[in-house]
């Protein structure tokens, strides 16, 4: 099929099951073949991996996937969208259609519940499209999920994707987040036009490939992202403040943890690396302040 017919098909499917994109859902259909074979390639399948694909819409991506890969679990929270995606799927059998909020869906469930035979708990990757207004709950949902996937590729709003990527001087909590649990690499720009209908931002091709095990030491996951979110609590605060505010203690107690751990009172959350992170997070906990 060439790269001129994406946008007939979509268009065309659209018109056969009787759907249009719903702005509510930030439904946008990608229709440029470039970036779909720049999806595939940054996602680097194997004929054993199990794919978790999200938000698939009219399976433009998903027939791809399933080319190239053993299985994809294809999730869609639409559910006319799902009904439509398991007729036009319904001739390859390594498909699996769910129609289901991803956020409500933990993902052993979904690997579980696939039909994949002779496989319990597998290694899995994760390909989205993903609406940007939930793109940040999405990435937590799996990078905190118990069953962690391999790796991630995800498109994701422009200003997003060079968020998650920034580094200290220009930190957010997102950024700490996505990046204690894996490397995220940008793959590529996507300009609007490659969706219909076309999204006001441009994109980005983001993969991530976690880690086997944090590239920090903590003494615990959830006390270190409390103190991150505390120091976030005020990000245009100098630390002292912010971490006073999110911790619920004095100023000066929140400079005296924050000089323990060789960290000036007076930076912002921004500024902070993993390492300093982990180590303010080890203050805490050995000074007894509740997080």
């Amino acid at each position: 099929m060439g790269e001129e017919r994406l946008p007939r098909q979509a268009r065309g499917l659209l018109r056969h099951f009787g759907l249009r994109a719903k702005k509510s859902l930030g439904q946008h259909f990608l229709i440029d073949r470039r970036v779909l074979h720049r999806i595939v390639s940054a996602a680097e399948l194997t004929p054993e991996d199990i794919v978790i694909e999200v938000g698939s819409g009219l399976g433009i991506l998903t027939k791809e996937l399933a080319r190239q890969a053993r299985w994809v679990i294809a999730i869609e929270a639409d559910a006319k969208l799902a009904s439509a995606l398991t007729e036009i799927m319904a001739p390859l059998p390594n498909v699996s259609i769910i129609n289901s909020d991803i956020l409500q869906t933990d993902p052993i469930e979904l690997l579980n519940s696939s039909g994949i035979e002779n496989v319990t708990l597998p290694r899995y990757k994760v390909v989205a499209n993903i609406p940007y207004y939930i793109t940040s709950a999405i990435l937590r949902h799996f990078l905190e999920a118990a069953h962690k996937p391999h790796s991630m590729v995800v498109m994701v709003q422009k200003e997003v994707g060079e968020a998650i990527v920034a580094q200290p001087g220009e930190m957010s909590l997102l950024a700490v987040t996505v990046q204690f649990y894996g490397k995220p690499v940008i793959i590529a720009h996507v300009p609007s036009l490659s969706f219909y209908p076309p999204p006001k931002v441009d994109s980005i091709i983001l993969q991530i490939k976690l880690y086997e095990r944090p590239p920090v030491e903590v003494p615990e996951i959830s006390k270190f992202f409390a103190v991150v979110r505390a120091g976030f609590s005020a990000p245009r605060k100098q630390l002292r403040n912010a971490l006073a505010q999110g911790l619920g203690i004095s100023p000066l107690e929140a400079a005296h943890l924050l000089e323990r751990a060789m960290i000036n009172p007076q930076r912002r959350a921004e500024t902070l690396n993993l390492q300093e992170w982990a180590r303010m997070c080890e203050v805490v906990a050995g000074y007894g302040t509740r997080v």
